[in-house]
């Protein structure tokens, strides 16, 4: 459980004042100066040993990938961009830092990009999220206005530029590469990878591509140490997260957590339980539409973390923890996550452009039943022809959530398509 001394998300759910004396009073920017002057290397060591995984999904070390930038300008610009296009089905906790703790994001964006020697951050957000767009650009001018960033970035030597780019709603940007390409004015698809967006990134310049929380959370970490925030948490698995907890609980909200917290107690401390109780729960999918489900008998001690989920044949993700109580019907929901992953392709990949769109018409099928049981082999294999076999992860995001249905609850789909049969034999035997 964590404590609230150690909470780093202090409004993150406005209550208090967003704008920069708010932000200020809650101890943002508070010796920023003095923590560029301890240099490049020491912030990049500090994050290093705090254990911060990247909080997009992926889960990468953060301090290791910043320490992947050169240290030597070739002559060309380096820069970071954040990604704040926030579009997994069930995420929303950065929208929420954005509209209450911006100031947060805006100093993490200045240290982050000093120590990768940038000379700006790109922050491109959803294209749904205006009125955070709106918040977040007036923080960024409170920002300017104050001397914060721009020349002489809050009075410490180094100049550092942030602008706020608007994307235009397409869940395929929220792959660094193709957030790259969209931010350079094309068409937004994967590249394919080496190089990578560190040595060759927007606009051909060394780039990193962090998330809005990475990013937003290096502030704190830097103010209070790295040993501090590796103290939280599980070994590998350290620091606070936040979760969005939504579907079928008493209270949906978001919660700033530790890392590992058992997934019934962050249901229920926060949640006020399963609607019906923690035994009309029914399977819950831990980390965004993205990642696998797992049914109750797993999530009555499940962690949440990493690790645990990985071990569990499931993700993280981004702490979207999705609840379906016993009045869901998982097939149905599955092929309504898989209708939106065939939406949204970018058609670059012929594995993911066909096999979303096979996918998704076979668990239509499924969803009423009209189908035979040996479909459900050829539809798990299909995922792993799918699975790994694209540029970017969208192909793993369709056929993840399709295997973890027919991994758990492959008697429900061979139940409903008996029952299907079921019902035409006794409508032909009506109709004789």
């Amino acid at each position: 459980m964590l404590s609230d001394k150690d909470r780093i998300f202090t409004n993150l759910y406005g209550f208090h004042d967003s704008g920069l004396k708010g932000a200020q009073a809650r101890g943002d920017w508070d010796g920023t100066a003095a923590i560029i002057a301890k240099g490049q290397d020491w912030i990049i060591s500090e994050m290093k040993a705090s254990g911060l995984r990247g909080r997009g999904g992926a889960g990468f070390p953060t301090g290791m990938k910043w320490s992947f930038m050169p240290k030597v300008s070739d002559g060309r610009p380096s820069y970071l961009v954040v990604n704040a296009d926030e579009s997994e089905p069930g995420t929303c906790k950065d929208r929420d830092i954005m509209r209450h703790d911006p100031h947060k994001l805006i100093e993490g964006c200045l240290l982050a990009g000093f120590a990768m020697r940038a000379v700006a951050a790109y922050i491109y957000i959803r294209g749904e999220f205006i009125q955070e767009r709106w918040r977040l650009q007036a923080a960024v001018d409170e920002a300017y206005a104050a001397g914060l960033i721009g020349k002489n970035a809050a009075g410490s030597g180094y100049d550092f530029d942030v602008f706020v780019h608007h994307g235009a709603g397409a869940y395929i940007c929220g792959e660094e590469t193709a957030l790259i390409q969209s931010l350079e004015g094309k068409k937004g698809q994967p590249r394919l990878k080496p190089p990578f967006p560190a040595n060759v990134g927007v606009w051909g310049c060394p780039t990193t591509v962090n998330n809005v929380e990475s990013i937003a959370v290096a502030p704190t970490i830097l103010r209070r140490g790295g040993a501090w925030f590796a103290g939280i948490g599980r070994p590998n698995n350290t620091g606070t997260k936040v979760f969005c907890i939504s579907g079928h609980v008493n209270k949906p909200c978001n919660v700033e957590e530790e890392m590992g917290i058992p997934l019934k107690e962050l249901i229920d401390k926060h949640c006020g339980g399963v609607r019906g109780g923690w035994d009309n729960l029914l399977a819950v999918i831990p980390g965004g539409s993205s990642v696998p489900m797992l049914p109750k008998a797993i999530c009555d001690d499940m962690l949440m973390d990493f690790d645990s989920l990985r071990a569990a044949r499931s993700g993280l993700g981004t702490a979207a923890v999705i609840v379906m109580d016993k009045s869901t019907d998982l097939i149905k929901a599955i092929a309504r996550l898989a209708k939106f992953y065939k939406h949204e392709s970018c058609g670059q990949c012929t594995p993911c452009r066909e096999g979303t769109g096979w996918m998704w018409r076979v668990m239509e099928r499924m969803a009423i039943g009209k189908a035979e049981p040996e479909e459900i082999d050829t539809l798990l294999e299909v995922t792993t022809q799918v699975e790994g076999h694209t540029i970017c992860a969208l192909g793993d995001a369709a056929a993840w959530p399709i295997q973890g249905l027919i991994r758990h609850f492959r008697p429900v789909m061979e139940q409903r398509i008996a029952d299907y049969k079921a019902r035409k034999v006794t409508r032909a035997q009506a109709a004789e």
